[in-house]
């Protein structure tokens, strides 16, 4: 393939851009901020979890003391209208006195023991109250961070992509100055090795970093300035410049 050595010049400047293209485009994918989203996520979805587990726990235990009381209260109505009916003197019988006064004694200690109940669950309730504020207030304090790195990666994010589309803009140019079948060749190397052309310098490949033979570089001397070289070690476009040391 022939081309004029300025536009195989300008394939360094392609070359170039594209390189900085690539830098870009691994800042994007490599972003703190995503890794720190990706735990925060996971961590706010487990508190979120963890939150309506401990609401449902509370909840339950809520309906628990309702009818725990309910049942202190029935007791305590129950106890209240026997002794009211003992002490109305209504019951005459010592057989129904006695009966009537055990069953005083045992209401009341069933009162007792459900007030009991009820105690032991109102620590629980408050306790399992206690956990669920804790659990919310650590809940939203994650949320806050997960949106504060949501900012910053979105932020970090439009920064990349004005400045991608400034080199591609640019890029687009130096392309536009390239003969269509040298740019061609320079992409498919691209999209092979990544890299589709580097500069001789030195009597080294800027590609690859191999140092070309004597006999290597003696031909490449000897080949006319418009010729397309391509390096024997990696194959790229090797771009000649008064740094090659021909």
């Amino acid at each position: 393939m022939k081309a004029a050595p300025e536009a195989q010049k300008r394939l360094l400047d392609l070359a170039e851009l594209d390189s900085v293209i690539d830098r870009l485009a691994h800042r994007r994918r490599t972003l703190p901020e995503l890794a720190v989203i990706d735990e925060k996520s996971k961590l706010h979805a487990r508190l979120a979890t963890q939150v309506i587990e401990a609401e449902t726990e509370a909840g339950d235990l809520a309906r628990e003391q309702t009818k725990a009381e309910s049942d202190v209260e029935a007791v305590r109505t129950r106890a209240d209208r026997d002794q009211k009916r003992l002490d109305s003197g209504a019951v005459t019988s010592p057989r129904d006195l006695a009966s009537l006064q055990s069953e005083i004694v045992s209401l009341h200690k069933r009162q007792g023991d459900l007030e009991e109940v009820v105690l032991e669950i109102m620590e629980r309730r408050e306790a399992a109250d206690t956990k669920v504020t804790d659990l919310v207030a650590k809940r939203d304090e994650v949320r806050a961070e997960l949106s504060a790195a949501e900012d910053r990666r979105d932020a970090a994010l439009a920064e990349i992509e004005k400045e991608t589309g400034e080199v591609q803009g640019r890029r687009t140019g130096v392309a536009g100055e390239i003969p269509a079948d040298l740019l061609k060749l320079y992409e498919k190397l691209r999209e092979q090795y990544g890299v589709g052309a580097a500069m001789l310098h030195g009597g080294r490949c800027q590609g690859c970093k191999v140092a070309l033979s004597i006999a290597e570089m003696n031909r490449i001397k000897a080949a006319p300035h418009d010729e397309v070289l391509r390096c024997e070690e990696c194959r790229r476009i090797l771009v000649r410049t008064a740094e090659s040391g021909l």
